[in-house]
């Protein structure tokens, strides 16, 4: 194990550059190789990859995924930590930090990438997203990378254990966070993290996702539309908060659930995104005749 990721060397390096672990940013320092093996495989990591990282800290993943990949892109907000990463860029000269915000950055589209191409658009080829996520970013970083006019090829990131399992939700434990997920990519846990393996170590476990099968969506509005109607208010069923919300007729909307779902009573959380796209495509059909 290199000598960096022991609490004795990340204290000294936190001392070095004035750092406190910041539970702002939800500094929690990797001290264990096998979640970071666990995503650079679960990344299938080429030579000629591009990946895109988000809160490098100290580079546990950054470093272990340069050898690995034509360039690393690693948006990094912490700027007490440019002398630190000038020094690792004089090894791997494939490695680029963006300072600032990547919530800001990504979604402003400002990202400059080797070769003049930007992120968000015209980036020249494909990419990839490997990130030790803050647990306090998580929703927002997914919901902009996904929502991204040029998407990443597949993401894989370090999450809360119980986020893990909200993203991975099937039919009946679903959320909007879930479908938000399932709508653009297939999630699955790749493996859990207990907390033993950070320094300072967090209150809860993690687990690493990948999602994989990304794709464009073009009614991408229509279907944010009803999905967040349906979870209006999770103590009433769906055709309910359906018809509230938005101003639909209700027995059309007890029709299309018996005959897509085979029961009225359903809640949000009972439907699959396949089902959704069902009864959504339905619902705009019967509105269109009417």
């Amino acid at each position: 194990m290199s000598s960096f990721l022991s609490p004795t060397q990340l204290k000294s390096l936190c001392e070095t550059y004035l750092l406190t672990p910041s539970k702002k940013y939800g500094q929690n320092y990797l001290i264990s190789e096998t979640p970071i093996n666990k995503m650079i495989e679960a990344g299938e990591l080429t030579p000629e990859d591009t990946v895109v990282e988000i809160g490098p800290g100290f580079g546990v993943l950054t470093l272990a995924m340069a050898p690995h990949v034509q360039q690393v892109i690693a948006f990094e907000i912490e700027k007490k930590l440019e002398a630190y990463w000038e020094e690792q860029q004089r090894t791997f000269k494939n490695i680029e930090i963006v300072w600032g915000n990547a919530l800001k950055e990504i979604g402003n589209k400002k990202l400059s990438a080797q070769g003049g191409s930007a992120l968000g658009g015209e980036l020249g080829s494909s990419y990839k997203v490997l990130a030790n996520l803050p647990y306090q970013i998580t929703s927002n970083v997914i919901r902009t990378l996904l929502e991204l006019e040029q998407k990443p090829e597949r993401i894989v990131i370090m999450v809360q254990k119980e986020v893990a399992e909200r993203i991975c939700a099937k039919p009946g434990d679903m959320s909007v966070l879930a479908i938000s997920i399932q709508y653009y990519g297939t999630p699955n846990i790749v493996t859990k993290v207990t907390k033993g393996n950070f320094w300072p170590a967090p209150k809860v476990d993690s687990a690493v996702v990948s999602i994989t099968n990304i794709q464009d969506r073009d009614d991408a509005e229509t279907f944010f539309r009803y999905v967040r109607a349906g979870f209006q208010n999770k103590r009433k069923q769906l055709w309910r908060n359906l018809s509230q919300t938005l101003h639909i007729d209700g027995e059309n909307v007890k029709r299309v659930l018996r005959d897509v779902v085979g029961d009225e009573r359903v809640r949000a959380e009972d439907l699959s995104v396949k089902k959704w796209e069902d009864v959504i495509d339905r619902l705009e059909r019967i509105k269109e005749n009417t």
